[in-house]
């Protein structure tokens, strides 16, 4: 209710009706979108065409966080990983063995012939922790753990053997115990493909500027391809697993056989096979929690509001123009067009294209605000007022970039702790010419003083 007020507080302040909202995008948190009292749903009551979308980067990315955090075994499996990150990475010096040993590894590899040599290849990689606000970065951190993987042995058991502190021995010895256990080789694998598959997702949806159409395709084909790998991937899952094993002399137990929890007590636990354990309990219950996530994330009023939107692309001769899709668009909206509106609609779409397919002025456009840029400069908008209508709501539902989630990031290098009293205006203020930078670098210096010494009278003038 508090954000409800300032909200229409704001408004308000310019005069602004709650009622002509069309759409809202702002973070994820209960209170902004939860199930009953939360913002999304008192702005709704009031406008139900006020359509939420949240941030496709940031939903992406909070999947993949409740994958690991709802899941069991996936918790585990971070758990550990975050031992051995913290026992490696807990010095300069131990960064400093895995770089020798690395670069010692890869010689050796040159000159036996299993690695080539050129531009790119090779290069030293790092350890980094994941961070659930850091898109990529648990593809990341898991994939070099891969191949870093008997590098990070070697070091751990160097550790193990000459710390001079028997807590880092103790660590090193409880790390190594995680890494060489199938369980712990199983889940590491099983999320590099998972990271993997939406890792391209990921770094799609993070573009300032995002091409609608194939943000939604990459949706779709990520969904798909979990479920392939959930229904026909389990065997070379396995072989893959297995050859892993086999080239680092971890023991692989037999799948029918019953399970044994390493380290733990088998009376937690019910008695189960092997491969009930990997193939149902772990490999399609983590992929299937991956899949509902991502349908419940990505559901389907906001990717059909976002497809049609994207019938309005002009790029490559406007190839996107679906005008069933877009007279779709309108009846989102039923307040902004009515019933006449929608029949003058249907006619002046097809007037619409045929003159911009026509006119080469239109010929090189790349995206919908250039679009509106060129209906403006070339005063089309007169001609076709629907057209345009529909144009507006489009532009003003930034809905498939990151742009929001950047201001947040933004937040924190503006308001650090040398600058921590800031006021709400002059906050507002450094945001601006720091989030539109950019722009503001355009901007003369002469313009700035000229601007500042006309507020008010100075006793002197500035140079």
């Amino acid at each position: 209710m508090t954000l409800m007020a300032s909200i229409k507080e704001l408004l308000d302040e310019y005069s602004l009706s709650m009622s002509n909202i069309c759409g809202q995008g702002y973070d994820g948190a209960s209170n902004m979108r939860g199930e009953l009292n939360d913002l999304r749903n008192l702005i709704m009551r009031n406008n139900p065409y006020a359509y939420y979308v949240h941030c496709f980067a940031h939903q992406l990315q909070l999947t993949l966080v409740v994958v690991a955090k709802e899941n069991c075994e996936c918790a585990k499996f971070f758990m550990h990983l975050r031992i051995v990150l913290n026992v490696i990475g807990s010095s300069c010096k131990r960064m400093d063995m895995v770089r020798e040993v690395q670069a010692r590894k890869v010689l050796e590899a040159l000159e036996l012939g299993e690695i080539e040599s050129g531009q790119g290849l090779n290069q030293e990689l790092s350890l980094g922790r994941p961070g659930d606000t850091r898109w990529g970065s648990h593809f990341k951190s898991i994939s070099n753990l891969t191949i870093l993987f008997p590098t990070i042995i070697e070091v751990l058991m160097k550790i193990r053997s000459s710390s001079k502190c028997v807590d880092d021995r103790a660590k090193a010895q409880i790390a190594i115990d995680h890494l060489e256990s199938f369980d712990f080789i199983f889940m590491l694998h099983l999320m590099k493909v998972i990271f993997g598959y939406t890792n391209d997702l990921c770094q799609t949806l993070q573009r300032r500027y995002q091409d609608i159409v194939n943000a939604m395709t990459i949706v779709d084909m990520t969904k798909d391809n979990l479920q392939i790998m959930r229904d026909d991937g389990w065997d070379n899952f396995v072989d893959m697993i297995s050859d892993f094993c086999a080239k680092y002399d971890i023991e692989v137990p037999n799948m029918d056989g019953c399970y044994a929890p390493p380290g733990r007590s088998k009376r937690f636990l019910d008695k189960v096979t092997n491969l009930h354990r990997f193939r149902v309990d772990m490999f399609m219950s983590v992929i299937d929690k991956q899949i509902q996530e991502l349908r419940s994330r990505f559901d389907e009023t906001s990717m059909e509001l976002l497809l049609c939107m994207a019938c309005l692309n002009p790029d490559n001769l406007f190839s996107s123009f679906d005008k069933k899709k877009l007279l779709k668009l309108a009846k989102f909206y039923p307040k902004e067009f009515s019933s006449f509106d929608i029949e003058a609609l249907t006619f002046q779409l097809d007037i619409y294209i045929t003159n911009m397919r026509k006119d080469s002025r239109f010929h090189h456009l790349k995206n919908i605000g250039e679009l509106s840029a060129k209906l403006i400069e070339t005063n089309k908008q007169v001609s076709y007022p629907i057209v345009c209508l529909l144009l507006k709501l489009v532009l003003i539902l930034p809905v498939a970039t990151t742009s929001v989630e950047r201001v947040f990031s933004s937040m924190t290098f503006v308001k650090n702790k040398l600058r921590n009293r800031l006021g709400d205006k002059l906050l507002n203020h450094c945001l601006v010419t720091f989030i539109e930078r950019d722009f503001f670098v355009q901007v003369s210096d002469d313009d700035i003083i000229n601007r500042f010494q006309n507020l008010k009278s100075r006793r002197m003038v500035l140079d």
